[in-house]
């Protein structure tokens, strides 16, 4: 795929990398990017994924942009209050990159949809606040042999791997699943939702990057993949681990 005097210039400084070039850009440019929520870790997944150059950005959201979103979830502005977050965010990436074309599906997903939408993108990413969307949404990539980015957001702290449980590992198993992470969910109320404990607004832009990020090597193929690593990142004290996990 080709690129325009017009996006040679905007990725000038993708093409200098080594690592990506004009074959990585054009990989991103052909590339289907499906992110699950326009929220606190969607929102800034989208701008970097967007600003990157990926050609088609699907966008699966059924809720309306809130003034208490403000604080965190950046793709969104004060004159966005009580529009739907896809609507919102579409507009936003317009502006940014008018070369990325938005998919957007105003809906819930659930295991009766998740399937049907997932197969139409090359990569999909979990922004999603509850267990119910995380475990369909696992089951349904694993199925379609889809790349999953899947992060998660505590008051101080987040999370972040790569599942493709589909594919086997350089020791010949299987990579890991998210039920390799997360057997079962936690029971109902067990973990406070954003809006009772609270989130530092920052570090959804921190993780929502290390998303897209994530998302980009998965596209282009350099560096080291975070299949059977768990990054985690505690903002109070700015540190980051990573450690292995196996399939269970």
């Amino acid at each position: 795929m080709s690129l325009s005097p017009e996006e040679i210039d905007r990725y000038a400084r993708h093409l200098v990398l080594a690592e990506v070039g004009g074959p990585g850009q054009a990989k991103i440019k052909a590339a289907r990017v499906l992110m699950i929520g326009a929220g606190g870790l969607g929102a800034p997944a989208l701008q970097y994924l967007a600003a990157a150059g990926v050609g088609t950005l699907g966008i699966v959201d059924d809720d309306v942009v809130d003034l208490s979103n403000l604080q965190r979830q950046v793709i969104h502005g004060t004159p966005d209050i009580g529009r739907p977050k896809v609507e919102s965010a579409t507009d936003a990436i317009a502006r940014l990159n008018p070369h990325v074309r938005v998919e957007p599906h105003v809906v819930r997903l659930d295991a009766g949809n998740v399937r049907e939408i997932v197969e139409r993108y090359d990569v999909v990413l979990d922004g999603s606040d509850n267990f119910e969307t995380r475990y369909a949404l696992a089951d349904a990539c694993e199925a379609a042999r889809r790349p999953l980015v899947t992060a998660a957001l505590g008051r101080f702290d987040g999370s972040l791997t790569v599942l493709k449980p589909y594919e086997t590992g350089p020791d010949g198993k299987l990579n890991p699943g998210y039920r390799c992470l997360f057997p079962d969910p936690p029971p109902p109320g067990a973990v406070p939702t954003c809006a009772q404990a609270g989130i530092l607004g920052a570090l959804a832009g921190v993780m929502g990057s290390l998303m897209a990020m994530e998302a980009l090597r998965e596209i282009t193929g350099f560096g080291e993949s975070m299949v059977g690593r768990l990054l985690m990142v505690d903002a109070t004290s700015m540190r980051f681990e990573t450690l292995r996990y196996s399939r269970a």
